[in-house]
């Protein structure tokens, strides 16, 4: 995986916030393993941070995947926090339950299956922190799905926003020339420069960019 930042940058970082345990590791390895996209560590430790530093108690995933990224949130939860997992996969989902269930962390999550954004829609809030990690070009629907959800104070985290490392390659300058009004280089190009032209219009949200992993999204809610 390409970085967004210098090697000297990934130890302290790594040296930095909670270690991952065996079950975060048997994912990592998992996600080698299986070429399966996952946030990665330094992601997953940013929304541990996110969610210790809003306090946060309920949180809704769009996208979940096998439970890596809701697992590094779910950690640092208080006991009577909630974080809601969704996919359109159910083997993906009942293997996020079989970890949180050896984690003892099934005590803080729900698994529903189906399309992300109508789980979204349907969502009983106030959420104190939402993670976007479904469709790329989803993203602006998601964001409209869940964002009145979202208690005031609340996050919106988008992951993927400046990945370097996939099939249609997204490039920080690529992506600044696009929202600059310059015609995009590929479909994912469009859909990232959609995301964040649309979130910085977005009434009563701030969002700012952090070049962790492959890039995330922060949208505080004001």
């Amino acid at each position: 995986m390409a970085r967004l930042h210098s090697d000297a940058v990934a130890v302290l970082l790594e040296l930095a916030g909670p270690n991952a345990d065996e079950i975060l590791t048997e994912m990592e390895q998992r996600a080698t393993r299986e070429g399966f996209p996952i946030v990665g560590a330094e992601v997953g430790r940013t929304l541990a941070l996110c969610a210790r530093l809003r306090g946060a108690k309920t949180v809704f995933e769009l996208g979940s995947g096998f439970g890596y990224s809701a697992y590094w949130i779910a950690r640092v939860l208080p006991e009577d926090g909630t974080i809601n997992l969704t996919d359109r996969d159910a083997g993906l989902l009942a293997d996020a339950e079989a970890y949180f269930e050896r984690g003892s962390l099934a005590q803080k999550a729900t698994f529903a299956q189906g399309d992300a954004i109508s789980l979204a829609r349907e969502a009983r809030g106030p959420f104190d922190l939402v993670v976007l990690d479904h469709d790329t070009a989803d993203y602006v629907e998601g964001f409209e799905a869940i964002r009145d959800a979202v208690a005031p104070g609340g996050v919106i985290i988008a992951d993927n926003v400046l990945s370097t490392d996939t099939e249609q390659p997204l490039t920080p300058a690529g992506l600044e020339a696009k929202l600059s009004g310059e015609p995009a280089p590929n479909e994912r190009t469009r859909a990232v420069a959609a995301y964040f032209d649309h979130v910085s219009h977005a009434d009563g949200f701030e969002t700012y960019a952090l070049p962790f992993g492959q890039g995330i999204a922060v949208s505080c809610r004001i």
